[in-house]
Protein backbone atom coordinates (compact mmCIF):
# COMPACT_ATOMS: atom_id res chain seq x y z
CA UNK A 1 0.00 0.00 0.00
CA UNK A 2 1.40 3.72 -1.42
CA UNK A 3 2.37 5.67 1.61
CA UNK A 4 1.09 8.93 1.65
CA UNK A 5 2.69 11.99 3.39
CA UNK A 6 0.68 15.15 5.45
CA UNK A 7 1.31 18.75 6.23
CA UNK A 8 -0.27 20.61 9.23
CA UNK A 9 -2.16 23.88 7.36
CA UNK A 10 -0.84 25.52 10.34
CA UNK A 11 2.86 24.96 9.20
CA UNK A 12 2.11 26.13 5.31
CA UNK A 13 0.47 29.54 6.94
CA UNK A 14 3.49 30.21 9.21
CA UNK A 15 6.09 29.23 5.88
CA UNK A 16 4.43 31.95 3.90
CA UNK A 17 3.29 33.98 6.70
CA UNK A 18 -0.69 34.25 5.88
CA UNK A 19 -2.86 36.45 7.78
CA UNK A 20 -5.31 34.37 9.42
CA UNK A 21 -8.85 36.00 8.64
CA UNK A 22 -10.89 32.70 9.76
CA UNK A 23 -9.38 30.18 12.58
CA UNK A 24 -11.57 27.09 13.14
CA UNK A 25 -11.39 25.82 16.74
CA UNK A 26 -9.61 22.23 15.01
CA UNK A 27 -6.71 24.84 13.23
CA UNK A 28 -4.01 23.05 14.30
CA UNK A 29 -5.43 19.34 13.88
CA UNK A 30 -6.40 20.71 9.79
CA UNK A 31 -4.06 18.66 7.29
CA UNK A 32 -2.99 19.09 4.02
CA UNK A 33 -1.98 15.48 2.15
CA UNK A 34 -2.22 16.85 -2.00
CA UNK A 35 0.50 19.29 -3.46
CA UNK A 36 -1.98 20.73 -5.95
CA UNK A 37 -4.00 23.79 -5.52
CA UNK A 38 -7.22 25.31 -7.45
CA UNK A 39 -8.71 28.43 -8.50
CA UNK A 40 -12.14 27.71 -8.13
CA UNK A 41 -13.82 29.79 -10.97
CA UNK A 42 -16.30 26.87 -11.79
CA UNK A 43 -17.57 26.07 -8.05
CA UNK A 44 -18.34 29.75 -7.68
CA UNK A 45 -20.07 29.70 -11.22
CA UNK A 46 -22.09 26.64 -9.74
CA UNK A 47 -20.23 23.70 -11.06
CA UNK A 48 -19.11 20.98 -8.86
CA UNK A 49 -18.81 17.95 -10.54
CA UNK A 50 -14.97 17.95 -10.44
CA UNK A 51 -14.31 20.22 -6.71
CA UNK A 52 -11.57 18.65 -4.90
CA UNK A 53 -12.30 19.35 -1.23
CA UNK A 54 -8.29 18.33 -0.27
CA UNK A 55 -7.13 21.27 -2.12
CA UNK A 56 -6.40 25.11 -0.97
CA UNK A 57 -8.87 27.23 -2.99
CA UNK A 58 -7.09 30.49 -3.93
CA UNK A 59 -9.39 33.10 -4.88
CA UNK A 60 -7.61 36.06 -7.09
CA UNK A 61 -8.54 39.41 -8.88
CA UNK A 62 -10.50 36.71 -11.50
CA UNK A 63 -12.45 35.43 -8.83
CA UNK A 64 -13.02 38.66 -7.06
CA UNK A 65 -14.31 40.45 -10.62
CA UNK A 66 -16.27 37.56 -11.61
CA UNK A 67 -18.48 38.26 -8.04
CA UNK A 68 -18.49 41.52 -8.27
CA UNK A 69 -19.79 41.49 -12.01
CA UNK A 70 -23.36 39.13 -10.53
CA UNK A 71 -26.09 39.76 -8.30
CA UNK A 72 -25.24 40.39 -4.25
CA UNK A 73 -27.90 37.91 -3.76
CA UNK A 74 -26.15 35.19 -6.46
CA UNK A 75 -22.97 36.02 -5.31
CA UNK A 76 -23.74 35.19 -1.67
CA UNK A 77 -25.38 31.84 -2.30
CA UNK A 78 -22.13 31.10 -4.61
CA UNK A 79 -19.35 32.10 -1.75
CA UNK A 80 -21.67 29.94 0.72
CA UNK A 81 -21.95 26.89 -1.38
CA UNK A 82 -18.09 27.14 -1.58
CA UNK A 83 -17.97 27.16 2.19
CA UNK A 84 -20.39 24.42 2.45
CA UNK A 85 -18.33 22.18 0.21
CA UNK A 86 -15.69 22.00 3.18
CA UNK A 87 -12.03 23.04 1.36
CA UNK A 88 -9.40 21.93 3.63
CA UNK A 89 -8.78 26.00 3.43
CA UNK A 90 -9.80 29.40 1.09
CA UNK A 91 -6.62 31.78 0.31
CA UNK A 92 -7.30 35.39 -0.51
CA UNK A 93 -4.31 36.66 -3.16
CA UNK A 94 -2.91 40.02 -3.80
CA UNK A 95 -4.46 41.30 -0.63
CA UNK A 96 -7.32 41.58 -1.50
CA UNK A 97 -10.44 41.83 0.71
CA UNK A 98 -12.10 39.06 2.07
CA UNK A 99 -15.91 38.96 1.25
CA UNK A 100 -18.48 39.43 4.92
CA UNK A 101 -20.69 36.70 3.41
CA UNK A 102 -17.82 34.21 3.23
CA UNK A 103 -16.52 35.02 6.65
CA UNK A 104 -19.66 34.46 8.26
CA UNK A 105 -20.23 31.18 6.67
CA UNK A 106 -16.90 30.14 7.38
CA UNK A 107 -17.10 30.98 11.22
CA UNK A 108 -20.09 28.73 11.16
CA UNK A 109 -18.73 26.00 9.26
CA UNK A 110 -15.39 26.18 10.62
CA UNK A 111 -13.79 26.34 7.18
CA UNK A 112 -10.23 28.61 7.53
CA UNK A 113 -9.95 31.54 5.76
CA UNK A 114 -6.59 32.97 5.11
CA UNK A 115 -5.10 36.24 3.16
CA UNK A 116 -1.80 36.72 1.66
CA UNK A 117 -0.25 40.12 0.04
CA UNK A 118 1.28 37.84 -2.92
CA UNK A 119 -0.13 37.78 -6.52
CA UNK A 120 -1.73 34.48 -7.39
CA UNK A 121 0.18 33.29 -9.54
CA UNK A 122 3.39 33.41 -7.82
CA UNK A 123 1.95 32.47 -4.30
CA UNK A 124 0.58 29.30 -6.18
CA UNK A 125 3.83 28.03 -7.71
CA UNK A 126 5.58 28.41 -4.20
CA UNK A 127 2.40 26.96 -2.61
CA UNK A 128 2.97 23.68 -5.25
CA UNK A 129 6.67 23.56 -5.08
CA UNK A 130 6.88 23.45 -1.64
CA UNK A 131 4.17 21.54 -0.61
CA UNK A 132 5.50 18.98 -3.35
CA UNK A 133 8.95 19.00 -1.06
CA UNK A 134 6.82 18.44 2.34
CA UNK A 135 4.42 15.44 0.83
CA UNK A 136 7.16 14.20 -1.64
CA UNK A 137 7.38 9.93 -1.52
CA UNK A 138 10.59 9.18 0.10
CA UNK A 139 13.01 6.54 1.76
CA UNK A 140 16.01 6.28 3.32
CA UNK A 141 19.48 4.41 2.31
CA UNK A 142 22.35 4.15 4.06
CA UNK A 143 24.95 6.22 2.66
CA UNK A 144 26.41 9.42 1.85
CA UNK A 145 25.62 12.30 -0.03
CA UNK A 146 28.36 15.44 -1.04
CA UNK A 147 27.83 18.54 -3.43
CA UNK A 148 31.00 18.22 -5.45
CA UNK A 149 31.30 20.94 -8.03
CA UNK A 150 27.81 21.76 -7.97
CA UNK A 151 26.61 17.30 -8.35
CA UNK A 152 25.33 15.73 -5.90
CA UNK A 153 26.87 12.48 -5.53
CA UNK A 154 25.00 9.42 -3.19
CA UNK A 155 27.32 7.09 -1.76
CA UNK A 156 26.74 3.59 -1.10
CA UNK A 157 28.61 0.51 -0.19
CA UNK A 158 29.11 -1.74 2.58
CA UNK A 159 29.85 -0.76 6.21
CA UNK A 160 33.70 -0.02 6.52
CA UNK A 161 34.23 0.38 2.51
CA UNK A 162 35.26 4.09 3.22
CA UNK A 163 32.28 6.20 2.43
CA UNK A 164 32.71 8.44 5.74
CA UNK A 165 36.63 9.12 5.52
CA UNK A 166 35.61 10.16 1.34
CA UNK A 167 33.48 12.33 2.36
CA UNK A 168 35.21 14.10 4.91
CA UNK A 169 38.39 14.48 2.22
CA UNK A 170 36.29 15.41 -0.25
CA UNK A 171 34.86 18.26 2.63
CA UNK A 172 38.77 19.17 3.23
CA UNK A 173 39.26 19.61 -0.36
CA UNK A 174 35.84 22.46 -0.69
CA UNK A 175 33.66 20.54 -1.45
CA UNK A 176 30.38 19.93 1.05
CA UNK A 177 28.51 17.41 3.29
CA UNK A 178 24.94 16.96 3.13
CA UNK A 179 24.43 13.82 4.95
CA UNK A 180 26.55 10.97 6.27
CA UNK A 181 25.76 7.31 7.28
CA UNK A 182 22.02 7.85 5.82
CA UNK A 183 20.13 9.89 3.30
CA UNK A 184 17.12 10.61 3.42
CA UNK A 185 15.67 10.42 -0.36
CA UNK A 186 12.48 12.58 -1.59
CA UNK A 187 11.03 12.47 -5.48
CA UNK A 188 10.24 16.20 -5.57
CA UNK A 189 9.48 15.81 -9.18
CA UNK A 190 9.01 13.31 -12.36
CA UNK A 191 12.92 14.04 -12.48
CA UNK A 192 14.24 14.94 -9.46
CA UNK A 193 15.76 13.32 -6.22
CA UNK A 194 16.86 15.47 -3.24
CA UNK A 195 18.54 14.31 -0.28
CA UNK A 196 19.40 15.99 3.22
CA UNK A 197 20.48 14.23 6.79
CA UNK A 198 17.79 13.43 9.24
CA UNK A 199 18.24 15.92 12.04
CA UNK A 200 20.30 13.59 14.39
CA UNK A 201 22.93 13.54 12.77
CA UNK A 202 22.83 16.09 9.85
CA UNK A 203 26.57 17.74 9.59
CA UNK A 204 28.03 15.13 11.92
CA UNK A 205 30.40 12.06 10.56
CA UNK A 206 31.30 9.22 11.92
CA UNK A 207 34.89 8.07 11.72
CA UNK A 208 36.22 4.44 13.21
CA UNK A 209 39.12 5.30 15.47
CA UNK A 210 37.97 8.89 16.28
CA UNK A 211 34.37 8.55 16.65
CA UNK A 212 31.80 11.11 16.33
CA UNK A 213 32.89 14.76 14.23
CA UNK A 214 31.16 17.62 14.00
CA UNK A 215 31.73 18.77 9.93
CA UNK A 216 30.00 22.47 10.88
CA UNK A 217 32.34 23.21 13.27
CA UNK A 218 35.33 21.78 12.64
CA UNK A 219 35.49 22.99 8.84
CA UNK A 220 32.71 26.48 9.15
CA UNK A 221 29.39 26.76 7.37
CA UNK A 222 30.99 26.69 3.94
CA UNK A 223 31.51 23.02 4.47
CA UNK A 224 27.94 22.13 4.27
CA UNK A 225 24.87 21.84 3.03
CA UNK A 226 20.99 21.05 4.43
CA UNK A 227 19.56 19.30 0.81
CA UNK A 228 20.83 18.42 -2.56
CA UNK A 229 19.70 17.21 -5.86
CA UNK A 230 21.47 13.35 -6.63
CA UNK A 231 22.79 13.53 -9.49
CA UNK A 232 25.16 10.86 -9.73
CA UNK A 233 25.27 7.37 -7.63
CA UNK A 234 28.93 6.17 -6.60
CA UNK A 235 28.89 2.13 -5.76
CA UNK A 236 31.84 1.71 -3.53
CA UNK A 237 33.01 -1.66 -3.31
CA UNK A 238 36.00 -4.02 -2.02
CA UNK A 239 38.28 -4.38 -4.62
CA UNK A 240 37.94 -8.32 -6.20
CA UNK A 241 40.60 -9.67 -7.87
CA UNK A 242 39.72 -11.17 -11.40
CA UNK A 243 36.80 -8.87 -11.99
CA UNK A 244 36.42 -6.83 -15.07
CA UNK A 245 35.84 -3.39 -13.95
CA UNK A 246 34.72 -0.34 -16.29
CA UNK A 247 37.90 1.09 -18.17
CA UNK A 248 36.61 2.59 -21.20
CA UNK A 249 32.93 4.21 -19.61
CA UNK A 250 31.07 2.80 -22.69
CA UNK A 251 28.87 0.85 -20.59
CA UNK A 252 26.03 3.50 -18.94
CA UNK A 253 25.14 2.25 -16.05
CA UNK A 254 22.29 3.84 -13.93
CA UNK A 255 20.26 2.90 -10.52
CA UNK A 256 16.56 2.87 -10.06
CA UNK A 257 15.01 5.22 -6.48
CA UNK A 258 11.47 6.14 -6.37
CA UNK A 259 11.02 5.42 -10.01
CA UNK A 260 13.96 7.47 -11.42
CA UNK A 261 16.79 6.24 -12.81
CA UNK A 262 19.79 7.47 -11.65
CA UNK A 263 23.24 7.31 -13.30
CA UNK A 264 25.31 5.08 -11.68
CA UNK A 265 29.46 4.59 -11.40
CA UNK A 266 31.12 1.24 -9.38
CA UNK A 267 34.44 2.25 -8.12
CA UNK A 268 36.52 -0.14 -6.25
CA UNK A 269 38.13 0.31 -3.43
CA UNK A 270 41.54 -0.88 -2.47
CA UNK A 271 45.17 0.83 -0.72
CA UNK A 272 46.70 3.35 -2.28
CA UNK A 273 43.48 4.83 -4.45
CA UNK A 274 42.81 8.16 -4.04
CA UNK A 275 39.23 7.96 -3.69
CA UNK A 276 38.66 11.64 -3.73
CA UNK A 277 40.52 12.89 -6.69
CA UNK A 278 38.27 10.00 -8.18
CA UNK A 279 34.70 11.07 -6.97
CA UNK A 280 35.61 14.41 -7.96
CA UNK A 281 36.58 13.22 -11.57
CA UNK A 282 33.51 11.37 -12.20
CA UNK A 283 31.03 14.78 -10.85
CA UNK A 284 32.98 16.71 -13.43
CA UNK A 285 32.56 14.17 -16.05
CA UNK A 286 29.02 13.71 -14.94
CA UNK A 287 28.22 17.10 -15.57
CA UNK A 288 30.01 16.74 -18.93
CA UNK A 289 27.67 14.08 -20.32
CA UNK A 290 24.57 15.97 -19.27
CA UNK A 291 26.08 18.66 -21.41
CA UNK A 292 26.30 16.70 -24.42
CA UNK A 293 29.52 15.80 -24.49
CA UNK A 294 30.30 12.00 -23.76
CA UNK A 295 34.36 11.12 -23.36
CA UNK A 296 34.27 7.68 -23.74
CA UNK A 297 32.25 7.65 -26.83
CA UNK A 298 34.12 10.03 -28.62
CA UNK A 299 37.13 8.55 -27.66
CA UNK A 300 35.45 5.55 -29.15
CA UNK A 301 34.71 7.56 -32.78
CA UNK A 302 38.62 8.27 -33.20
CA UNK A 303 39.61 5.04 -32.55
CA UNK A 304 37.68 3.37 -35.07
CA UNK A 305 38.57 6.38 -37.16
CA UNK A 306 42.46 5.40 -36.57
CA UNK A 307 41.83 1.66 -37.93
CA UNK A 308 40.21 3.03 -40.69
CA UNK A 309 36.70 1.84 -39.82
CA UNK A 310 33.17 4.10 -39.64
CA UNK A 311 30.12 3.23 -37.15
CA UNK A 312 26.89 1.24 -38.67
Amino acid sequence: MKKTYRIALSAIAEEFHFEIIVRPENYEDIMIETPEVNRPGLALAGFYGVFDADRIQLIGKAETQYLQSIEPSTKRVMLQKLVDAHPVAILYTTGLPVDDALVERARREQVPVLRTPVKTSPIMSSLIASLNNHLAPRITRHGGLVEVYGEGLLLLGDSGVGKSETAIELVKRGHRLIADDAVEIKRVSEKTLVGSAPEMIRHYVELRGIGIVDVRRLFGMGAIKETERIDLVIQLENWVEGKMYERFGMEEESINILGINIPSVTVPVRPGRNLAIILEIAAMNNRQKRMGYNTALEFNKKMMKQMGMTEE
